[in-house]
């Protein structure tokens, strides 16, 4: 038997009889977890026929792959041969009943997909065998809807029974996870309190985990052929997208300042973290705004310093409330948010995209910023170039340069979840936040003249009025 395997047995062993419930078993892929984890079921019942097993996989025929494993094994093994029932119409490879001193309802071991119903079913264990796979994680709706699925586990489990989740991350918001994905809403890990066994193929020192099967010229074929994130995933358990993105929130540069505004001999400046700011750029693509979802109604504002760094220093998802409709619309309730986003960052102007809703707010937006007392100018822009095309152009060069800084406030919204997932000619993936900050980036920045007695903000360079001489004839 492999180190590798044995480890696993000896694991689950340990955990089964210190009386552990909650168990994450994490393995790289082909390292036989679910051989392994199938001969642990065979284990259990060995011990207890009493024991009712809920295999549950992303699909049903993957979860009847293990039934039917431990099926075989209850029929060959002399250790269980005790066990086979003489009567087989309990005795099919989606599930099974061993000879039991009990009369239960449920069988021995049942397999079902994650997408079937298990309302009424009840098990000792429940297995969540490869529930993670690309059809049920690569969207944010599908990671919601797998979180929900698997919340029925603790209706169906029975009080003290175990819950063993086996499988390799394959996404940077996986359920494994061992950190909670703040940017996602996560205030703790989805197996928060599970205990955990991690084995990636490589171990600390570099050294395969499994030398007999897996030998160091095969594992660097298989990271060449698969590429760097698909190895780190599937191979090192690390928690990124399968998917190489063209947009790596890793490249982004954090800070934790805010801006600072000062007057002083007839000048304005906004620092921030020390650096003079000498332009800004905010980019408003207006939608309804509903809080049950749609597209999103996203404002962000970037800032430059006088070396060319570009900050994203705030992006707000801007939504409506219902209850307020009767008083105020939805569309002055956003171009009062969007007023009041303009005034804490002394914005001097907000680009607004007019493209569909768009092309009814620009009066709107100025009479708020108005009525607010807010010196800040609308400028309208409709886009006709592929939203692909425009977010890839704003984002490679200060992402490859390392020049693009992000606020650590932007971690709690969804930009950094965009950018992982985001694919050119994807479909059903959200980039509204990208879009607004492609806007800030792609946009020149703006430099109107400004005068510090009009209560004006002037912090720019050279925004002020420069007086000249002008007696003389040409």
């Amino acid at each position: 038997m492999p180190r590798l395997h044995a480890r696993m047995a000896r694991w689950l062993e340990e955990a089964w009889q210190g009386g552990e419930r909650e168990l994450l078993l994490m393995a790289f892929r082909s390292a036989g977890k679910s051989t392994i984890v199938g001969l642990f079921c065979a284990w259990l019942l060995g011990r207890d026929p009493s024991l009712r097993i809920l295999v549950l996989a992303a699909d049903q025929a993957l979860a009847v792959k293990m039934v039917r494993n431990v099926k075989r094994i209850v029929e060959r093994h002399a250790f269980l041969e005790r066990l086979k029932p003489e009567r087989l119409d309990q005795w099919a490879s989606d599930r099974f009943t061993v000879e039991r001193p009990h009369e239960l309802r449920d069988p021995s071991m049942l397999a079902r997909g994650i997408g079937a119903n298990i309302t009424g079913s009840r098990a000792d264990v429940v297995i969540c065998d490869d529930v993670e796979v690309p059809n049920t994680c690569e969207t944010a709706e599908k990671r919601t809807d797998l979180r929900e699925r698997l919340a029925e586990i603790d209706y169906v489990l029975v009080s003290g029974g175990m819950q063993l989740y086996v499988g390799t991350p394959h996404t940077y918001y996986t359920i494994y996870a061992g950190t909670p994905r703040t940017d996602a809403g996560e205030e703790q890990p989805f197996l928060a309190g599970f205990r955990r066994l991690e084995l990636p193929l490589l171990e600390g020192d570099g050294t395969s985990a499994w030398p007999e099967r897996f030998p160091p010229r095969q594992i660097e074929s298989m990271r060449r052929r698969s590429g760097p994130n698909k190895f780190a995933s599937q191979m090192l358990l690390q928690p990124v997208n399968i998917a190489d993105g063209r947009l790596d929130p890793d490249k982004l540069v954090f800070y934790d300042g805010e801006l600072d505004y000062a007057e002083g001999n007839r000048e304005a400046v906004l620092t921030l973290a020390g650096r003079r700011l000498v332009s800004a750029s905010c980019w408003w693509d207006p939608s309804y705004g509903s809080p049950r979802g749609g597209d999103g109604s996203v404002i962000a504002a970037v800032f430059v310093d006088g070396e060319g760094r570009y900050y994203l220093h705030r992006i707000a998802y801007l939504t409506h409330d219902s209850a307020k409709l009767a008083e105020v619309d939805e569309a002055t309730q956003q171009c009062r948010a969007a007023a009041r986003f303009a005034r804490s960052l002394y914005l001097p102007c907000i680009t607004l995209e007019t493209n569909g809703l768009g092309r009814f707010l620009p009066g709107l937006l100025r009479r708020e910023l108005s009525a607010m007392g807010v010196p800040c100018a609308v400028r309208e822009i409709a886009t006709h170039r592929s939203k692909d095309v425009r977010i890839l152009e704003a984002f490679d060069a200060p992402l490859a340069a390392g020049a693009l800084h992000a606020h650590r406030g932007i971690r709690e919204t969804p930009f950094l979840r965009e950018m992982r997932e985001w694919r050119p000619g994807a479909t059903g993936v959200r980039d509204d936040g990208l879009d607004a900050v492609a806007g800030c980036l792609f946009t020149e920045p703006v430099r109107l003249p400004r005068q510090a007695s009009s209560g004006r903000w002037n912090w720019r360079p050279g925004a002020g009025g420069i007086s000249a001489p002008s007696d003389f004839e040409v």
